[in-house]
């Protein structure tokens, strides 16, 4: 089979489409054939070495969908031809509160679904969501479950409630854009691009500000009257002018820190008076992931899918992903 691999690390350029053994589905295993992979920014972040104990080579990718074509021994071999999402991850564990010691996102130092073929538990795929594409059904697993667990689960998310979702563009800000307006919440984003605010403002966020203003956060609070809950990647100097848009008993919840950490410090006063809860977190639990896609099936939720790459233009994928240039999920065409 085909399947995408980096065997040194330097970049997307390093990426090249190879022939490898076809994976045969273990006990309890079922085999996917891959239809659609999308993207996220820890594919790009392997390439360039920036992500912790980088195993090569790699085939990566932690979002994917498909079709069951074959079953290991205990799987009932009657799911033969079903389509199906795949949970992002591999052993989370009996905690709900964080994923266990051998708890590890799929695609490295797993194989990824860039490739043709991928066996996964029985209990790692979902049925495919009836009203999506392929191309929209790949782009849910990683990103909306990051989303979900930092909105639905640690933001208790209500009807309502103003949201603040920063740099909208990526895949877990749009889709956390999306749980929060579906949950019946207004939504207010940021972003360092005025076509980027346009097109949140177009698929559902109230209003929105470019970050490039130094009084962003003032604008945010005048317009939406204060924030119940922030969801940020960013951290750097963002946490603090975030933390200023938050009402009492706020919540800012984080799933990345691109710009590293406030170089300020926290303004401690601030948080205790305003009873404020900072939140880390990161992927999601098996039963969070079958919550997320009964929800999508509910209401019909569309994924935003930026732009679809042919398997073949698979590293100019990564470069887009790279250069931050999307609006939504940079899905790759397989199947």
């Amino acid at each position: 089979m085909k399947a995408l691999v980096l065997n040194e690390i330097g970049g997307p350029e390093n990426l090249a489409i190879e022939e490898v053994a076809q994976p045969e589905p273990a006990a309890g295993e079922v085999r996917v054939q891959v239809q659609r992979a999308a993207l996220n920014r820890r594919d790009v972040w392997i390439t360039v070495g920036k992500y912790p104990r980088v195993q090569l080579p790699s085939i990566g990718g932690s979002d994917g969908a498909g079709i069951v074509d074959a079953v290991g021994a205990g799987v009932d071999a009657a799911i033969v031809g079903n389509e199906v999402v795949i949970y992002p991850a591999r052993d989370w564990g009996d905690d709900p509160r964080c994923g266990g010691a051998n708890f590890r996102v799929l695609g490295m130092p797993d194989q990824g679904t860039f490739a043709e073929a991928i066996c996964v538990p029985a209990s790692d795929i979902a049925p495919k969501p009836a009203h999506l594409s392929w191309n929209q059904a790949a782009s849910i697993p990683l990103a909306g479950l990051t989303s979900w667990r930092a909105l639905v689960t640690h933001g208790e998310v209500r009807s309502g409630q103003k949201v603040l979702v920063t740099g909208i563009g990526g895949g877990v800000a749009t889709f956390a854009m999306l749980w929060a307006k579906f949950h019946g919440a207004d939504v207010y984003v940021t972003s360092g691009s005025d076509e980027k605010l346009a097109a949140a403002k177009g698929i559902g966020a109230l209003d929105g500000v470019n970050y490039h203003d130094p009084d962003w956060d003032r604008a945010i609070r005048k317009m939406s009257g204060g924030i119940d809950i922030v969801i940020d990647s960013a951290g750097g100097a963002v946490m603090n002018a975030a933390m200023n848009t938050l009402n009492v008993g706020g919540r800012f919840i984080f799933f990345g820190a691109t710009l590293g950490n406030p170089e300020e410090g926290l303004e401690m006063a601030k948080m205790f008076f305003k009873q404020a809860r900072i939140q880390g977190t990161t992927m999601g639990m098996p039963s969070e992931f079958h919550a997320m896609l009964d929800f999508v099936n509910q209401h019909k939720i569309e994924p935003v899918v930026d732009q679809v790459f042919a398997f073949e233009d698979a590293v100019a994928a990564h470069q887009r992903m790279w250069n931050s240039e999307q609006m939504g999920k940079i899905v790759l065409a397989i199947g």
